[in-house]
């Protein structure tokens, strides 16, 4: 195919996503769902799963293969824009002497969902084998297992966050600065997992994780006044700003996937690291320009996931694996989360609201579930459970939420009433039947 025949691909591929994702994301919103979840479920819809075998000739001429890195690159840009201003919002000063309670969420929400995923890789081996996974299980297969239930979407939680009113609360800014430590973590044992052969890295793991702290540090202790001073004190123009501001998260980006990390960390540490204005007040010239970006382009990050979803092959098997997975993996992030939560100082409301934040997967899952995938940790029909297990959790979030809320305002009026009513003398309560109780006085 012609350069000009793959610009050509390349521009009708983008119209399509753009009107399908952002009309997707309006219909999702009316049906009180996040704005981000209609933009996923259009991602997997125009993937090979749906149109692909819905229609499989405009399939393959809406999407050569010859396109395929265009997208993957777009793809990549949005995704780092969106979490880059994910990090520049986020105020960490909201946690106060939270901090620590932050630490122990994102621990309890690994711990706790990897050792059930683990144990039920080792428990349900002949479920799996159905699933075209080996009888015997390698160390690798196992451990990924458990990261599966562990992660949670940092871009989909940040985005239920802003949606939902709740980033400038407690429960929100815990639960995505929790998630970031989490996914933290889980890239990071993903990472072990997959970097037995050293395949595209010269250096060991453990001098790559030595130069990622390095660079953390590096990163915290200099940026910040540096570029306050480059871009803040010198009256820089807006717009040059911006670009230098994404040029850092660009690269931040590209060194830690040098070292084995992904590009969501760089971003959201070069965002993390971006000073405020006086006051500790966002710049909206900065924020404005990066919300429209990151909304126009993140549905390339959403179908150049769904590209890697097949749903032919599912049998009965596979429809009741997703419901259990689905189960365990909601069960174990709303009470690792929540519990840990509320041990640490939050009220029974915004325990369970961290707990539910956490339980979104969405496009971190995917992104590890097709890292698996290529890397033979996961068969095809397993991979496919998992995505819709990803999806099942997500679109979940928004009515849990809304639960939370629901009980949230309830128990007020539910503890006005009992005010209200008197209760009789502790030595009559034995002989007041109930009937009377309410008219005792």
């Amino acid at each position: 195919m012609s350069p000009d025949a793959l610009i050509a691909h390349f521009v009708a591929a983008s119209a399509v996503i753009l009107v399908a994702a952002h009309a997707a994301g309006w219909v999702a919103r009316r049906l009180g769902q996040p704005y981000i979840v209609g933009q996923l479920a259009a991602g997997i819809a125009l993937g090979p799963s749906l149109l692909g075998s819905a229609a499989p000739g405009a399939y393959d001429e809406l999407f050569p293969d010859g396109i395929g890195t265009a997208l993957t690159g777009i793809a990549q840009l949005a995704l780092v824009v969106f979490l880059f201003s994910v990090g520049y919002e986020l105020d960490v000063r909201l946690l106060g002497g939270r901090a620590r309670t932050t630490v122990a969420v994102a621990l309890a929400s690994f711990v706790v969902p990897m050792a059930v995923g683990s144990g039920g890789a080792l428990l349900l081996r002949d479920q799996l084998h159905s699933l075209g996974m080996p009888r015997e299980l390698s160390p690798s297969m196992v451990v990924f297992a458990g990261i599966a239930l562990s992660i949670t979407a940092v871009p989909v939680l940040s985005a239920i966050v802003r949606e939902n009113g709740l980033a400038p609360t407690v429960p929100g800014v815990v639960a995505v600065t929790a998630a970031g430590l989490l996914d933290v973590i889980c890239w990071t044992v993903l990472a072990g997992t997959m970097m037995e052969d050293g395949e595209g890295h010269t250096l060991e793991w453990p001098w790559r994780a030595a130069l990622a702290v390095g660079f953390v540090a590096l990163m915290l202790v200099t940026a910040r006044p540096l570029l306050r001073r480059l871009l803040w004190g010198t009256h820089v123009d807006s717009s040059l700003r911006l670009a230098m501001l994404i040029g850092l998260a660009l690269g931040s980006a590209w060194v830690t996937h040098s070292l084995g990390l992904h590009v969501i960390f760089g971003a959201l540490l070069a965002g993390v690291v971006t000073p405020r204005e006086p006051g500790g007040t966002l710049d909206a010239d900065l924020v404005r320009p990066l919300h429209e970006v990151g909304a126009l382009l993140l549905p390339f990050f959403f179908v150049v996931s769904g590209r890697s979803v097949s749903v032919t092959g599912m049998d009965a098997m596979g429809w009741v694996a997703v419901l259990v997975v689905t189960v365990l993996a909601v069960v174990t992030k709303i009470g690792s989360g929540a519990v840990t939560a509320r041990l640490g100082g939050l009220d029974r409301h915004e325990a369970r609201t961290v707990g539910v934040l956490l339980s979104a997967r969405g496009l971190t899952e995917l992104i590890a579930l097709d890292a698996g995938l290529r890397a033979g940790l996961l068969s095809v029909p397993l991979y496919t459970v998992l995505v819709f297990m990803a999806l099942a959790t997500t679109l979940l979030t928004q009515p849990l939420l809304a639960l939370v809320r629901r009980r949230a305002e309830q128990e007020p009026r539910r503890a006005r009433r009992a005010a209200r009513t008197p209760f009789p003398p502790a030595g009559d309560q034995g002989d007041t039947p109930p009937a009377r109780v309410a008219d005792a006085g």
